[in-house]
């Protein structure tokens, strides 16, 4: 049985019990609620656990694994200039749009208060902390990084990150190699763990959706439902625009892209996954928009290996979407925050096994203090959106390999593995981290 069904079994029988439980209004179940809670809590410190080491270690592996890449030539920094664009882009539009979009969404507000004071208070208590401007800007360099990592501040401590893993690739090569498998090693090891955190997931949603819904009763599945509606839609709406984005900066026939991803987007809309896409990918953009091979057989893999569109908006949605819930009100600075943390954490998701993705949604929690209890109920509704998801990832990908091939000549790369497409594009494997995409 596959993660997805099992966290949606356990999120379904939280919802059924704990409705039962608020319609009953039975003393004894609802002192049943409060002895299986606590392990909704362990869950979640367990998800917490992992969060420091597996950022800062994917973050670092990211820059440095792609600064390898980088070195084919002009169309990779070219390609992960508009990566970075584009990733700006989706989480400004989900952090402009989602707020008012929320705003449609009532809650009562005794159920509200309910919520926060069964939320740990420090982490709502944080959120009330609002800097100005400028010092949103000067905290961005921490002054200890490691108080910073102690602290969950997420934003300076990914822009260390950042920066350490670029001068990483500025010291000689033994050192670096080095390096890179030390923080390579730590990432795996975390990834153990994150497994075993992931094999309990059902349980732990179980226990976190109880509660919810006996305190909500019948509320608690419109609102999840109100999420997984607006999440989807937001989506749909960005791979819609990504068509103009391909039209208008590469220059595509908009029938010609529109028959070209087709069926690119069909086989991630039905698997999820963006690597399944990938031949698919090749074939629509060579064969429909002809495209170079030297363009679709280097940037495609580059962008399935180190290029999430969606992750900014999904991370974005989610914790706005969280702060409604729980009747937390965030400014312009800390949206701003969430916005520019979850770009960051999207450049560290590379390589996660499935479900486990939704952890680096944790850094951007604590980036303005909201209860990670949200990460779990985020997690149980996902099957439906991570499919829109996965096709906005696709429609991504498909849209800047076209761009970079209208503002690149044919010689700029030389081909990889020679002209026989898709098939011959599926036996070059290229290296992430400890990660190899085929």
């Amino acid at each position: 049985m596959s993660l997805g069904l099992r966290v949606l079994i356990g999120l379904v029988a939280g919802l059924l019990a704990g409705i039962a439980i608020s319609v009953s209004q039975n003393p004894s179940l609802f002192n049943l609620v409060s002895v299986i809670e606590p392990a909704g809590s362990l869950w979640v410190n367990a998800l917490q656990m992992t969060v420091i080491p597996l950022v800062l270690s994917l973050l670092i592996t990211a820059v440095t694994s792609t600064a390898d890449v980088g070195v084919i030539g002009r169309i990779g920094a070219k390609a992960m200039l508009l990566f970075l664009t584009l990733l700006f882009a989706g989480a400004t539009f989900a952090a402009l749009v989602t707020p008012p979009l929320l705003a449609g969404l009532t809650i009562d507000p005794l159920t509200v208060a309910s919520l926060r004071a069964n939320a740990e208070g420090g982490v709502i208590e944080s959120a009330k902390q609002v800097p100005n401007l400028a010092q949103w800007v000067i905290n961005l360099i921490p002054v200890n990084p490691i108080k910073a990592a102690a602290d969950g501040a997420m934003l300076p401590l990914s822009v260390f990150a950042l920066v350490f893993g670029f001068a990483i690739t500025r010291i000689s090569d033994e050192l670096r190699q080095t390096l890179t498998r030390f923080f390579e090693g730590i990432a795996e090891a975390m990834l153990v763990i994150v497994r075993w955190v992931l094999l309990l997931a059902p349980v732990g949603v179980f226990a976190l959706v109880l509660p919810l819904a006996t305190r909500m009763g019948v509320g608690a599945v419109g609102a999840l439902a109100y999420y997984v509606v607006l999440a989807s839609a937001l989506y749909l709406i960005v791979t819609l625009l990504l068509y103009a984005v391909a039209v208008l900066f590469g220059r595509a026939p908009l029938g010609q892209f529109v028959r070209a991803s087709a069926p690119a987007q069909a086989i991630a809309f039905s698997t999820s996954s963006s690597l399944a896409s990938l031949p698919a990918m090749v074939e629509g953009m060579e064969k429909r928009l002809g495209l170079p091979h030297q363009i679709t057989g280097f940037v495609l893999p580059l962008a399935v290996s180190v290029f999430r569109m969606a992750g900014p908006i999904r991370m974005t949605v989610g914790a706005l979407f969280i702060a409604r819930l729980y009747g937390i009100e965030l400014n312009a600075a800390q949206v701003a925050t969430v916005a520019v943390t979850a770009v960051f954490m999207s450049l560290g998701s590379v390589g996660l096994p499935s479900g486990a993705g939704f952890f680096v949604i944790v850094p951007v929690f604590l980036a303005v203090g909201l209860p990670v209890e949200g990460v779990g109920i985020l997690l149980a509704v996902d099957t439906i959106p991570d499919t829109f998801n996965t096709v906005n990832n696709v429609t991504a990908d498909m849209a800047a390999a076209t761009i970079i091939a209208r503002h690149s000549t044919s010689t700029s790369l030389s081909p990889i593995g020679g002209d026989s497409g898709a098939a011959r594009l599926c036996e070059v494997p290229i290296e992430v981290g400890q990660t190899v995409l085929k």
